[in-house]
């Protein structure tokens, strides 16, 4: 471990999780001159979820990174088709908002992984950070910024930053307890499918009709079962997402897959052409169970910093979750830039708390407010408000402001 006491030494940063939130932040600091180490605990890193929604305020973050948008084959996003689930099947057009001429994109999740760690451990600016599969991180001490690996070894450092998700190991110790997340009561299916045999399916010509964005189908009662579908890899895959209420996700035989059979009478009722769509899916499709993490009372202790899920972790109804994780990460970028010493690690990350927890918790408490209190479900779309409050923020303009007026001139 470097000595870091002074401005001319690199910081040595320890980051748990490579993830979506991980690599940002591993791009953010290499870029100012930091050497980064990524701690992954998986053998082989593959991204759950099989497609995401990039909103403009996330892109802001990642132009600033040098990303390739092509590399995405990303779909834009202009509105969404909203279907009613069983009467006629008609629909009702609901255009997105654009922010400064730029509108949310689609893109296969894998796409936007293998971009981020392409900007993280290829060449660019500053040294390339190095990642480190299938090394768990059993301990963290926040104080001296050092984690304890599950074969012993003990990794030393300036800064540890918990991109580890929504069951953080390093949050536990940033809080001092173990906070879990807690279940929703709902199960969300997800998978691609070909659109070349979609589209050779009549009853699924809706699929290519209107405006270029997902179709939903959805109740807005008190029970919730959703479809949501929106195109991807250049238009030639279709994400389809299922979600239903699951009474049994303590049963300890509960597994992360269901099958074709259980959601096509899960959703018998439906129109047709919905019917029809569910008939292709495969006999197997993934699933997991949609969690939230409660308001935590920090996410910052000594040289140590939550990102991403394990501070905030969302659901799916903003489509904000890995922007926000996106967004903290240009903000540590701003707020540590070459020059930063250890000395100056717990007041940045203060700073970084204090411009990121409010924001971020809010936009986790509408995420989860839209989709379990059903006088709230679909307001996202009628409010404009709100989009803009999401997709029209920047978050590099607003660290710099603070840091500008924190710590520049070494205050």
């Amino acid at each position: 471990m470097t000595d870091n006491s002074s401005p001319s030494q690199p910081l040595d940063v320890s980051i748990v999780g490579a993830g979506i939130g991980g690599l940002a932040a591993a791009i953010a600091l290499r870029r100012n001159g930091h050497h980064v180490q990524i701690f992954e605990s998986a053998e082989v890193k593959a991204e759950i979820g099989a497609a995401i929604v990039v909103p403009v305020n996330a892109q802001r973050v990642l132009e600033h990174f040098g990303y390739e948008k092509a590399n995405l084959q990303c779909v834009d996003f202009v509105g969404v088709q909203n279907f009613n689930s069983t009467e006629s099947g008609s629909s009702r057009t609901a255009l997105w908002m654009e922010i400064e001429g730029k509108v949310a994109l689609m893109c296969v999740r894998s796409e936007l992984h293998g971009e981020l760690e392409r900007l993280a451990t290829g060449p660019g600016e500053g040294p390339p950070a190095v990642i480190h599969l299938a090394s768990q991180v059993v301990n963290c001490n926040p104080e001296d910024a050092s984690l304890t690996l599950g074969d012993g070894r003990v990794i030393e450092g300036d800064l540890v930053l918990g991109a580890d998700g929504i069951s953080s190991t390093i949050r536990t110790h940033v809080l001092g307890y173990e906070q879990k997340s807690v279940r929703t009561g709902l199960t969300n299916s997800r998978t691609l499918l070909d659109m070349s045999a979609l589209d050779a399916i009549p009853e699924l010509a809706w699929l290519r009709e209107g405006v270029s964005g997902p179709r939903n189908i959805i109740e807005f009662g008190q029970r919730f079962r959703s479809l949501l579908l929106y195109p991807c890899r250049s238009g030639t895959l279709m994400n389809f997402v299922v979600i239903v209420e699951d009474p049994h996700q303590a049963d300890p035989g509960w597994i992360p897959s269901g099958s074709r059979e259980d959601l096509l009478a899960a959703f018998s009722d439906y129109h047709p052409q919905f019917q029809a769509l569910l008939k292709m899916l495969p006999e197997r499709i993934p699933r997991w169970q949609l969690r939230f993490v409660p308001v935590l009372p920090t996410w910052v202790c000594g040289r140590a910093a939550l990102v991403g899920d394990a501070a905030h972790a969302t659901l799916p109804t903003l489509g904000q979750g890995a922007a926000q994780a996106v967004e903290d990460a240009g903000a540590l970028g701003v707020l540590l830039p070459a020059g930063t010493t250890r000395a100056d690690i717990p007041a940045r990350l203060k700073a970084y708390e204090a411009l990121r927890k409010e924001r971020a918790e809010l936009i986790a408490r509408e995420s989860h407010d839209q989709m379990m209190v059903p006088s709230e479900r679909g307001k996202y779309f009628r409010a404009p408000e709100l989009q803009k409050y999401a997709m029209g923020y920047d978050v590099l303009t607003a660290a710099r402001k603070v840091y500008e007026e924190q710590f520049a001139g070494g205050k």
